[in-house]
Parts: structure tokens; sequence; C-alpha cells
């Protein structure tokens, strides 16, 4: 049954565009700095580095040269040239550029996705924790998401069994994301391959695989995808990427995917209806990201690395908290089991993860996610993108949190 609108006049759907708690736990910390508080905030994976400087310039050569008029919906072909030449140079994919789509930022193509294909009661296979954006965006659009479990005693990485078990005959996406926001999981080519051997035995599912994190690994392992390990999924796998994360352009609002041709043209159909198409000095900054030096990715994925130690072993040191260490992306996803059932120094009985992050926010100004909003307690997500001093702050007043239960 469609669920009441939120008021009369309003349609049904906007009940159900539920809000991130990621963005509710940033407004409440923006609200505690406004009153003058100093907050420590590891709520946004937004890298705190600068967009390349010649990205920016191309821009600025864009918008001084006039290309500043409507662009194709589908992306400029100087872009989706370029988006051609990282597919093929990261993992050996080509895709004709009708093959290919640049979109407001990933969570743009993800959506135009589902708008294209998710009919009213159509499953969404979504591997938990996971996104929160996965499941929200599905029920919006009318789909169903089912859940499937990546427990921590297998890195947090989905299994094919538990694949297998989830699939109906009303299964329609799996959605598959890799360095996983937010445990940073990496899957290896053999689990990927795993995967996909269920995938071939049934061909009326889809995959999405987001790969927004696949340059930030820290291991010796290279981020293989889906279509790349298994080309025979290919014609039914939609690969999204894009530049917020490599390139710290998060606000410059660009993603892309690569597809098959019929799924990319409804994709395209779905984004003339919703936005008509991207910036174009927006897509001329990413065109010169995508095909200038790379030597910045490797540069700051090594600094990530180092954060990533830091913040582990600071948390590690916490009396009721256990980290897993992640492999990729930027978070942490540290287990807090221990610290339940227990008060903190305002008084405050933490029964929750929701409860320890609120109370972790109002009584020592740190700001993070709980773990239930990305389907899995008792965890915690903590962004460790940006800088050291409030790194160490934050896990400051994390420690000084966790010594004061009782």
């Amino acid at each position: 049954m469609e669920p009441p609108s939120p008021r009369p006049g309003l349609a049904g759907r906007v009940g159900r565009a539920r809000p991130a708690a990621t963005v509710a736990m940033t407004v409440k910390a923006r609200e505690l700095r406004a009153a003058g508080h100093d907050v420590v905030a590891f709520t946004i994976g937004e890298p705190d580095f600068a967009t390349p400087r010649h990205a920016i310039e191309a821009a600025y050569r864009a918008a001084l040269a006039g290309d500043t008029k409507y662009p194709p919906q589908d992306g400029t072909r100087a872009l989706k040239e370029a988006v051609q030449r990282q597919f093929r140079r990261d993992h050996g994919l080509d895709y004709a550029l009708d093959e290919i789509l640049v979109s407001n930022g990933a969570k743009q193509v993800l959506f135009n996705a589902l708008m294209a294909t998710v009919n009213d009661g159509d499953e969404v296979i979504i591997p938990v924790p996971c996104w929160a954006a996965y499941t929200l965006m599905t029920e919006v659009v009318g789909g169903v998401p089912v859940t499937v479990t990546c427990p921590q005693n297998n890195g947090f990485r989905l299994r094919p069994e538990d694949v297998e078990a989830a699939i109906t005959p009303r299964s329609k996406w799996l959605l598959l994301n890799y360095p996983n926001n937010p445990t940073g999981a990496v899957a290896s080519r053999e689990e990927t391959a795993a995967i996909a051997e269920v995938l071939l035995r049934h061909p009326q599912l889809w995959v999405m695989s987001d790969d927004m994190y696949e340059h930030l690994i820290y291991t010796d392992r290279h981020h293989e995808t889906l279509a790349e390990v298994e080309p025979r999924l290919r014609d039914r796998t939609l690969t999204v990427s894009g530049v917020s994360k490599t390139y710290a352009m998060t606000g410059w609002r660009i993603g892309f995917a690569g597809g098959p041709r019929d799924l990319i043209r409804a994709m395209v159909s779905m984004q003339g209806h919703i936005a008509a198409g991207v910036s174009t000095v927006g897509q001329a900054a990413e065109a010169a990201a995508i095909d200038g030096p790379q030597d910045l990715v490797a540069e700051r994925a090594a600094i990530y690395r180092k954060r990533r130690d830091f913040v582990v072993a600071a948390l590690d040191a916490c009396p009721g908290i256990a980290c897993h260490e992640p492999e990729g992306a930027f978070y942490v996803f540290p287990n807090i089991a221990g610290c339940l059932g227990k008060t903190t120094a305002g008084g405050r009985l933490l029964q929750t993860d929701a409860d320890f992050a609120m109370a972790l926010l109002e009584e020592r100004h740190v700001a993070l996610v709980q773990g239930s909003a990305f389907g899995m307690s008792p965890y915690v997500r903590i962004s460790y993108a940006t800088d050291d001093v409030s790194l160490a702050k934050g896990m400051e007043r994390i420690a000084a949190f966790t010594h004061g239960l009782r």
C-alpha cells in the first residue's frame, strides 16, 4: 500500500524520501558550531584536499571560451572521451560513447538507473553495511531494498551464498560497492569472480558496481570491477565512478557510468527530465582531472593510509571499542559493543549506537554517524578525510568519552 502523504497535496513518495542520518548528524554539528562550540566533525566523506589546479584552470578556460551553453544531456564529447580512456586505462573496459553517461555526481547516476528500471515492488539486493542512499533511493522509486549482511568476520565482504539466497523472481538489481562505504572493505578478484558465478545463473538480474573509491586502496591490491573480472556480465553491469573522492571534487558534482547501450539510453531519458544536463565548466574540469597528471592520486592515498593507521590505533586504545582495519576508502567502522549498557559522564545510558553518537556529540562535541544508519549495529562510522589536527583532537575526545563510561 502507498504510504500516506505527509500532508494533503503532497505525493506519497515524499513520505518515502527519508533524510539520511549522515546529513542529520552534520546539521546537528553545524548547529552546535553556530552556538559557539568547538565541534570536530567526522560525518561527511569529503576530502580536505584542494581540487587539482589544472582542473580548475580548465574550467576557467572553458568559461572564457564561451563553453557556457546548454550541454548535451548525456555529457560533452570531450568528457565522455576522457571517461572512455579512463575505463580502458584502469580496467581494460571498452565502452562506446553512447554507452557512457555523465551525471550530476555519481548519486544521480544511481538514481537515473533505478528510475529507469525499477517498478513498484521490484527488489534491489543491497549488501550491508552500505551507504544509506542505496536503500533510501530504492524506496523513493517504489522498489524494495533486500539487505544482505556482510559480517565483520568475513572482512565486511559479500559472500556468494548470501547473494544466492537473496535472489527472488522480483529481484531487479544487485548493488556492489568496493572499496566500501562505510567499512573500507576491498574485494579480491577471486571474491568478485565467485559473486559473478552466482550472477551468471540469474540472467534477469542487473548489477550496479559503485566504484567511487576505486583509487583509494592501501594494499598492493588493484580494484578489479565486476565487468572486468567477468566479461560475460558486461551487458548487464552498470559501472559507476566519478571524481569526487579521487580528485577532491565533491562540489563540482560530476559522476559517470559505463553500461549497456539500452540501459544508458533509458538513463539519459530520465536525466533529461530531472536535470537536462551537467555543468559544462564542471565537465571541462573533470576531463582535465582524468587526463592530467595522476601523481597526486598516489600521494593523497598515502596520506589517507597514514591517517587510517593513526585512527585505528587510537580507537583500539579506547575501552569498549574494537576497530577493524579498512583496506580502502577513507572510513573506519569500529564496533562499540563494549560501550553499550554503560552510562556517560553526563549521565546518559547508552543502549544503542545512535545513543553513543548523540551523547558523544552533545557531551564531547565530536560528530560521527551511528552504524544503524548503514544497516549494521553496534558500530559507528568515522570519516578520516580531514586534517591531522582535527583527527588528533577528535581521537582525544573519543578516548576521554569512553574512559568516562561507567
